[in-house]
């Protein structure tokens, strides 16, 4: 039995531990959180364009791949755990997990497996907020919010942008349109399938336009988790190979690169001492790992599909996850 001060000591720890977390959410309220709106609701919103006047389009893609490990080694408080890290393709470059991947969707028996680690895609906009159904929302000192959006919206939004009867581009500053963000439920999910271009255009505010002269567009792509470098890389494919494998997240081993959410780095590492950048927020620079995001609309997809895969969250046995690695690489053994 543990001593009083024992026990004050360990409920102390646990709630800076909690203090830790909140601390990592962005303090100006830059994201706007639409997937915390109520079944039934709208919030109409002015997207803006992209700071970096080279890109295209008016958003950037995020690309993330979740690693889930059985707990964390050395520390029973942790039971399921999920890091996530940035999947090359994002940047133009082949990725080894989805390499390794691939191949798993011609078997059956593996499918599930390849759902669980294949990328999930989001994309990044900013704009304005104009009809806010969220009553609790702290609105930032800058207006001009982030907004992330997931692949089930996406295709509304282009949808629009190919629609003959739209003129100007949505973003435009005096004939632009606003979008409806609207969560409704399907099958015990949310559903936002129903958001749509509004069909009136519309100037932006005098107060909009002054925000924009005072704050400046967002460059979107600063907001995307940082390239790994070579030996962040190697670390990715190891961690991979463990997940699979059913191992527990080693710390000691790869906290100082990538962490769940909640796990302090190691001690004596760069990162030591640092909380966990948020999923949305720019790379530090320091090597920084990309948090596990619980509210952010995150979608999968699989290799064979565009259509959203409901994924298992519950981790293999480790036993199976052995079978699993056996048939891979008897395979390759073959190849």
């Amino acid at each position: 039995m543990a001593s009083l001060a024992e026990i004050r000591a360990r409920i102390a720890a646990q709630e800076n531990k909690s203090n830790n977390k909140g601390s990592n959410t962005q303090s100006d309220n830059a994201v706007y959180p639409h997937w915390n709106m109520d079944e039934g609701t709208t919030a109409s919103v002015r997207f803006l364009p992209d700071g970096n006047s080279k890109n295209d389009f008016f958003w950037v893609e995020k690309q993330i791949i979740k690693l889930p490990f059985n707990g964390v080694k050395g520390d029973p408080n942790f039971k399921q755990v999920i890091v996530q890290v940035p999947c090359m393709e994002m940047y133009g470059d082949a990725c080894p997990i989805l390499a390794e991947v691939r191949p798993w969707y011609k078997d059956e028996t593996l499918k599930e497996m390849a759902n669980k680690y294949w990328k999930k895609r989001s994309y990044l906009f900013q704009g304005f907020v104009r009809q806010n159904p969220l009553g609790d929302d702290k609105v930032p000192a800058n207006p001009i919010r982030r907004f992330i959006i997931s692949p089930q919206i996406i295709p509304v939004v282009k949808a629009g942008l190919m629609d003959p009867e739209i003129d100007e581009l949505p973003t435009d500053y005096l004939r632009g349109l606003d979008f409806n963000i609207k969560k409704t439920s399907k099958g015990g999910y949310a559903d936002y399938s129903t958001s749509n271009w509004a069909r009136k255009e519309s100037p932006l505010t005098e107060a909009e336009q002054a925000a924009i002269e005072a704050h400046g567009l967002f460059n979107l792509a600063d907001f995307l988790p940082k390239k790994p470098t070579e030996a962040e890389l190697r670390v990715i494919k190891e961690m991979f190979e463990a997940s699979v494998d059913g191992q527990a997240f080693d710390n000691e081993r790869w906290g100082q690169y990538y962490r769940p959410w909640g796990v302090e780095a190691p001690s004596g590492s760069a990162n030591a001492g640092q909380t966990q950048a948020t999923a949305e927020t720019s790379a530090p620079a320091v090597t920084a790992p990309v948090a596990e995001s619980t509210s952010a609309p995150w979608d999968d997809e699989a290799a064979t599909s565009s259509a959203p895969v409901q994924v298992p969250t519950s981790t293999p046995s480790s036993d199976k996850a052995q079978d699993i690695l056996a048939m891979i690489r008897a395979r390759q053994n073959k190849s």
